[in-house]
């Protein structure tokens, strides 16, 4: 059995378009040209199935739906009750939650929702310093919740590239906060919830465990669960899971009414039913046996990924990856080359990845010293551990060839191959 999502003609409501705007049909049909012919290994992307994008583009965008099932602020709504009701079973199902909120419009409103939850203006957060794996929704000092409350952070080991819990444990005695973040944007390692809650509850915080990139990995059973051991589970429904774009809180009972209020009218009016039903048609796919096979798949691409890079000379942090990505850091290997500059030369060369911070940059987040490759989307398309070596390959041929227009026009013709034996959207 094949592990990969069977991504045929892509056709939904694309045949009024070209007649009635063909400006905006031309854009999308480029954008869809862009996926098919590049390897897309930013490891927040991910391509939904047909039965995914078919009901976030249905007749459900024409519905307001402010509320909860059984309980709107409009008439009319018995059909999407029945669809958000969907989502939510089937999200309590994948994760053993007791409550699910599949309403937020995106992981970064579900976090705030969970921090308009349990927190009041003025209290304290801890949490990973972005530069070192975070995200900008743990409360940089450009958010919302930076100016709502008072943030502090935790770093990793700079040598080991890795949470040192004994040292987060010091520093939230030093900061003593009421609001715990664990779950990262750029952390290649396993996170010990347990250890985590252990932490929280030492000082008497809430602990708030983000899995916006692993929600997938968790739902097929190759990663641990945070659900059970911290209060407040919250996570992207579209990456390594690739159900419906958006967010969703996850909660024991006794945080249901608070979550579901910080929500709506909380953080956000009526929800996006259409998005909705994406997710209820994501999850409904994560929870066949294949998806385990899936999610399995992408560390078993992310290891051989991380292995070949190794072997070619790239340092990556933490050594390697448990995750759906590794993370190189380029300050020894390739010093004069910045994150920004790696980013841009693999796109012209068909590989569109992200530059990434790495512990201990000196760099700005819009240069940064780091790549971040992931393996979700490639996994989906049918690559496997083969094809990852040879990925990782290009890469490296890339990034050791400055402005080499022969090695560019190599690379992308191989890459054009790759693409055209994995094939999507076609």
């Amino acid at each position: 059995m094949t592990v990969h999502l069977l991504l045929g003609r892509l056709c939904v409501l694309v045949n009024h378009l070209p007649t009635t705007d063909s400006d905006l049909s031309n854009a999308i049909a480029a954008e869809r040209e862009r996926q098919r012919d590049t390897l897309a290994m930013i490891a927040s992307e991910n391509y939904a199935s047909e039965s995914v994008l078919e009901a976030q583009g249905s007749v459900l965008t024409n519905k307001y739906a402010e509320g909860d099932p059984g309980n709107r602020y409009y008439a009319g709504c018995e059909h999407v009750d029945t669809v958000e009701e969907i989502a939510i079973e089937r999200a309590k199902e994948l994760f053993g939650a007791e409550h699910a909120n599949v309403q937020p419009h995106s992981g970064t409103q579900a976090n705030l929702a969970a921090y308009l939850a349990l927190l009041e203006p003025g209290d304290r957060i801890l949490s990973l310093e972005l530069s070192h794996g975070g995200h900008l929704s743990h409360g940089h000092e450009r958010t919302l919740p930076h100016d709502h409350f008072e943030v502090f952070h935790y770093t990793l080991d700079v040598d080991t590239g890795r949470l040192e819990y004994d040292a987060v444990a010091e520093r939230a005695r030093e900061v003593n906060p009421d609001l715990l973040v664990s779950g990262y944007s750029a952390y290649p390692r396993r996170v010990d919830w347990t250890r985590m809650q252990a932490i929280a509850e030492e000082v008497d915080a809430y602990h708030v465990a983000d899995i916006a990139h692993l929600t997938g990995l968790i739902a097929g059973g190759v990663h641990p669960s945070p659900v059970d051991t911290a209060d407040i589970v919250t996570c992207s429904t579209h990456k390594t899971i690739r159900a419906g774009r958006g967010g969703m809180v996850l909660c024991d009972r006794e945080y249901a009414d608070i979550v579901d209020r910080a929500v709506m009218p909380g953080c956000q009016g009526g929800p996006l039913m259409h998005n909705v039903a994406g997710k209820a048609a994501g999850f409904g796919e994560a929870l066949r046996p294949e998806f385990e096979e899936y999610a399995a798949a992408i560390l078993e691409n992310a290891e051989a990924l991380s292995e070949q890079l190794r072997a070619r000379g790239l340092e990556l942090v933490s050594g390697g990856t448990d995750v759906h990505f590794a993370l190189v850091d380029l300050r020894n290997t390739h010093p004069e080359r910045t994150g920004l500059a790696a980013e841009r030369a693999l796109e012209e060369a068909g590989i569109v990845a992200n530059k990434s911070a790495v512990p201990g940059d000196p760099r700005p987040p819009t240069r940064a010293s780091g790549l971040r490759l992931g393996t979700p989307a490639l996994t989906t398309r049918g690559f496997g551990p083969d094809d990852l070596r040879t990925v990782a390959n290009l890469v490296v041929d890339v990034l050791e060839n400055p402005a080499d227009d022969a090695v560019e026009a190599a690379v992308r013709e191989r890459v054009s191959e790759l693409c055209d034996e994995h094939p999507v959207y076609e």
